[in-house]
């Protein structure tokens, strides 16, 4: 069990920093992603745009058929609802897939090339010219815990009370500290800021991977402001068979552990390193790419398969035309945001 190797290292090592405890719990062995089956689907546990409606990838490839792209790569690419998608927009293309799950790089191997579905963004050869997306990724890459004080931060890591996996806080690491006073806004005395080093340092190494093109990170999330009204709690939770799920500490390895990504602190990282960075909202940006007016011709389509007396050709229609409208809705899937950034060099 996950819980007994993070016990054992505690005991051997002393208290862990949360994003240790995290990566463990996620990504180690027997950790939520590294083993189980594909877990964002309708059987798994949770679902995601490309899942919803396919027009989702085939927005993004419309977005991109504008922009030279010689090779196309997927982080995260789970189920390859998304990659499907993209190449059915895009044709024939280089594309690679980098996925941590073991079940979910079996399934994308049918989706493209074998040996170009890969465990590490390092196992992608580059720089390359072209496109590398990440659509809820950014949310599960490990994060530090800082608490404000009457002082200034503290920090919670991950120890061992009685039996049981708990809280215990310490003074906060200087880069921890640093981040969560540059990127955290007004936090209350006891609020809790997510401290997102490791988003930062994986956007760093995918702008390396560029020599030109474009990168599209997808996330719930917001920007500084947006996110302040939450620091009372923080945004950390679970997810478990597409529900909330219980404490991370009480079940490592069995539940997804996400935060809302700090969009603020990635156009940072973006504009530092010279690079034209542009956040929106999901509707809007798929609005922009012709969604909109794709949702008004699969209107069109119900309506004459009805006047046609065409039941199961208007209901299929039907389920299409609603499921790409379930991506701009405006307190669902459209309040997420994109992140676009443009690499050249």
């Amino acid at each position: 069990m996950v819980a007994d190797s993070i016990r054992r290292r505690i005991a051997a090592d002393g208290p862990m920093p949360f994003e240790v405890f995290q990566e463990s719990a996620l990504y180690g062995e027997g950790g939520f992603f590294a083993s189980g089956p594909v877990r964002s689907s309708a059987t798994g546990d949770f679902l995601t745009s490309p899942e919803v409606s396919p027009w989702f990838g085939r927005s993004i490839g419309r977005y991109l058929s504008g922009t030279r792209i010689d090779r196309l790569v997927e982080v995260g690419a789970g189920s390859g609802s998304l990659l499907r998608a993209l190449l059915e927009e895009l044709g024939e293309i280089d594309a690679w897939a980098v996925e941590a799950s073991p079940m979910a790089r079996d399934r994308l191997r049918s989706v493209i090339a074998p040996n170009q579905v890969v465990a590490s963004l390092d196992a992608v050869p580059g720089p390359f010219t072209g496109a590398l997306i990440a659509n809820e990724l950014i949310d599960n890459l490990p994060v530090a815990l800082a608490v404000r004080t009457g002082g200034g931060w503290s920090e919670h890591f991950v120890g061992v009370v009685g039996d049981e996996l708990a809280f215990v806080t310490v003074p906060a690491r200087g880069a921890v500290a640093d981040w969560a006073e540059r990127y955290g806004g007004e936090v209350p005395v006891d609020g809790i800021v997510e401290v997102q080093l490791a988003a930062a340092a994986w956007l760093r190494r995918a702008m390396a991977m560029l020599q030109q093109g474009v990168i599209l990170l997808i996330d719930y999330g917001g920007t500084v402001e947006e996110l302040e009204p939450r620091r009372n709690i923080g945004t950390l939770r679970t997810y478990r068979g597409h529900h909330l799920g219980p404490d991370p500490l009480l079940e490592p390895g069995e539940t997804d552990i996400t935060v809302d990504v700090n969009f603020t602190a990635l156009l940072s990282v973006a504009e530092e390193a010279g690079s034209r960075a542009q956040l929106h909202r999901q509707d809007d940006f798929l609005i922009a790419t012709g969604l909109r007016t794709v949702v008004s011709e699969l209107r069109q389509q119900e309506l004459e398969l009805a006047r046609a007396g065409d039941t199961i050709g208007q209901l299929a229609v039907k389920d299409e035309r609603i499921n790409a409208e379930t991506l701009l809705h405006p307190r669902g899937l459209g309040d997420f945001r994109v992140l676009e950034i443009e690499v050249q060099r």
